[in-house]
Formats: structure tokens, C-alpha cells, sequence
């Protein structure tokens, strides 16, 4: 997607004027463009373009305090309340590994960079904003009134782009497909041949792409000892159960240049739209203290529940996906390094309605 000529800097923010309240992903979306485009065009007025420096930035965040990072895809969004703690910088992959704020990053798909400031009512906001070479966001950091505003300011400083110009150029990204060319893909006696011999979950990406295969692919095709499909109301079920037994879990919502993990139990679970989230459609909604959660259930299109053999015994995962094949989010029962799955969770994901592969298919 490019900036079209008829849609300058100031056309957008006029739109923005006279929608103070949308978010700027659904403003984007409604003028044709990408939410990098709409905060290029507000530099000067309210946005200053950053490097995006990945490792920079993290060790940065650090001297902040504490912030909300925001991780979404199209279909969910993973808002974390901590401080940037545990910080593991590298050029092809970064982690966090905080208490509270745990990601995984791949800087590479970092392109562009904003620091922000919007009012709303007698407050100021201010983040840092994070989006790919297509002009989509892969993570934003906001402030808290107890960040150290100095430390930000620093490192904004440090970051500030000399290009302030109010245009950018984005790409165009082709459709991806899930399905992969039947002569290259492996069989499912492969497939099960390998999975079988899995010893890490960390070692399922690197099966797949040996096998080229996808997530889905490999799920649908590798048996009901595996994986097995589950009906779109085992997440609902799945929310509602561990928040009545203060069950911890890992909840994992990511795109391609971020992955945001919350550790721990949910407690508040609210179905539907709510306030501040304008889109219509079947929410599911975590609302904690330091951990909030939005997931359009309109969008999953396949719930699976998925074994994978480890050396510490099986771990069992919940994964929904959308429309074109991509996972839309992912838990597991959180455990200790070395520590076997847990009895309460492995119950649960094994006992979460089922529906037959004959009918699936």
C-alpha cells in the first residue's frame, strides 16, 4: 500500500479532527491507509518519527518504569502493565523476560517508528509506536503516571529520526497462503514420525519448516493423539474455568515482529463489546489489574487443542485461528522450567467440548 496522491498530510488530519475518539488502527482502515501512513502525516502536529532501533529501545525502556506494551494481531489485543525488566538484545531476535512484560521480538521487521502525543479530556498520552515495512503495527508502549517522563524524553532524544517528513513509503504484502504445494509437503507419516521425537516445544517451528508445512496444516494432518478440533465455545469454557479456580495460564498474542506472553491467572472475564472498544461483534474480554486482554471470537474460524511430547512429558496448547490459516492466539498451562504439565490444565484442554473430525470435515 502507498500514500495516495489524493490523500495528503493534512487531508489526514483533518479526518483525524473529526474523529477525535477512533482508534487510529480503525481510522486507518476507513481512509484506505496504513496506521504508519496516519501518524507519518501528524509529524510536527503531535507525532515525532523514531528509529526504530530495536535493542536501543528496549534497553531505553528500561530507565522508564512502568508502561503498558500493547501487542495485537487483526483479531487480538494483549495489553501488559509492568516495566521493561530482564532485557536480552540481539540483531535477529530480543526478548524481555520481566515478571510482567515478556516478549519476543525480531527486530528486522521493525521499520518505522513514532513517539506520539494525543490529549484526551485534561490528560496528555505519550508511546512509542512500532510498525513492519506493510505499515502495521507489531508493538506500542505507553506511559503511566508513573513513568519516568525524563528517562523518556532521554530516549526519545536519542532515537529522533533527522527525516520528519510527513509522508512514508510502505509495501504492498501479498496474500499469504496457507496451503503449500502437495509435491513439497510431507506426508503424514513424516509428520508423525517427527512430532513423535519432539523433545522442546520451542522444536515445533523448526519441524514445520523442515516438513514445509504451516501451524494449521500440521495440526489438521497429524492425528487425534495430537490434535484435536474443538467446538468455537471450549474458549469461552476455557477463560471462565480458570478464572473460577485461579488457574495460572500463558497466554501468548503475537504478529510477525513481536510476540507479547502474559503468566499467571485472569480474573475478570467480560463477553461482548465493552466501552472504550468500538468494532461490533462476540468479544471475550480480560480485565486485570496489570493484564488486559480483547479477543474477537467472530474471527476464529478453528479452535484446536494440540500435544506435543517434551522431555518433561506432553504439553497441551489451545490454539484459535482465523480465516486464512494464521493462529490467532495460543495458551498454555504456566509451569516452572523442568516441571510437567499441570493436572488441572492437561483436565481441562482434555475435557473442553469436542467436535468430531468426520464432521469437521
Amino acid at each position: 500500500m502507498h500514500q495516495r496522491e489524493e490523500l495528503s498530510p493534512e487531508a489526514i488530519r483533518r479526518a483525524r479532527e473529526d474523529c477525535p475518539t477512533i482508534r487510529g488502527r480503525d481510522l486507518a482502515a476507513k481512509l484506505g491507509i496504513s496506521e504508519a501512513e496516519l501518524y507519518a502525516a501528524h509529524c510536527g502536529f503531535g507525532a515525532l518519527r523514531i528509529e526504530p532501533r530495536v535493542n536501543n529501545v528496549l534497553t531505553g525502556l528500561e530507565a522508564v518504569g512502568e508502561v503498558m506494551a500493547l501487542t495485537r494481531n487483526d483479531s487480538a489485543m494483549h495489553e501488559k502493565i509492568g516495566v521493561y525488566d530482564k532485557v536480552f538484545t540481539g540483531n535477529h531476535r530480543a526478548m524481555v523476560l520481566g515478571n510482567d512484560i515478556d516478549l519476543r521480538i525480531f527486530p528486522k521487521v521493525w521499520t518505522h517508528g513514532f513517539a506520539v502525543e494525543t490529549r484526551e479530556a485534561e490528560d496528555i498520552r505519550r508511546g512509542l509506536l512500532f510498525f513492519d515495512a506493510a505499515g502495521e503495527a507489531v508493538h506500542k508502549v505507553y506511559l503511566r503516571p508513573s513513568s519516568n517522563l525524563h528517562a523518556y524524553r532521554k530516549l526519545i532524544d536519542e532515537l529522533q529520526s533527522s527525516n520528519q517528513e510527513p509522508i512514508i513509503s510502505v509495501e504492498t504484502r501479498s496474500a499469504e497462503n496457507d496451503a503449500k504445494s502437495p509435491d513439497q509437503a510431507a506426508t503424514v507419516d513424516d509428520l508423525r514420525e517427527h512430532w513423535s521425537q519432539l523433545s522442546d516445544v520451542h522444536q515445533f517451528y523448526g519441524m514445520l519448516k523442515a516438513l514445509n508445512l504451516s501451524r494449521r496444516q500440521a495440526v489438521r494432518m497429524v492425528g487425534e493423539d495430537y490434535a484435536w478440533l474443538l467446538d468455537h465455545a471450549a474458549l469461552g469454557a476455557m477463560f471462565h474455568r480458570a478464572a473460577e479456580e485461579e488457574m495460572p495460564i500463558l497466554c501468548f498474542v503475537g504478529n510477525r515482529g513481536c510476540i507479547q506472553i502474559h503468566s499467571g491467572p485472569i480474573k475478570t472475564i467480560k463477553s461482548g463489546p465493552i466501552k472504550t472498544i468500538k468494532q461490533i461483534g462476540p468479544w471475550i474480554n480480560v480485565l486485570d489489574k496489570t493484564f488486559r486482554l480483547h479477543l474477537r471470537t467472530h474471527h476464529i474460524r478453528e479452535v484446536w487443542a494440540v500435544r506435543k511430547p517434551t522431555r518433561d512429558g506432553h504439553l497441551t496448547s489451545l490454539e484459535a485461528y482465523g480465516a486464512d490459516g494464521k493462529m490467532i492466539i495460543q495458551f498454555f498451562g504456566m509451569r516452572e522450567e523442568s516441571e510437567s504439565e499441570r493436572d488441572d490444565w492437561r483436565s481441562l484442554a482434555e475435557n473442553l467440548p469436542r467436535i468430531p473430525r468426520s464432521t469437521a470435515a
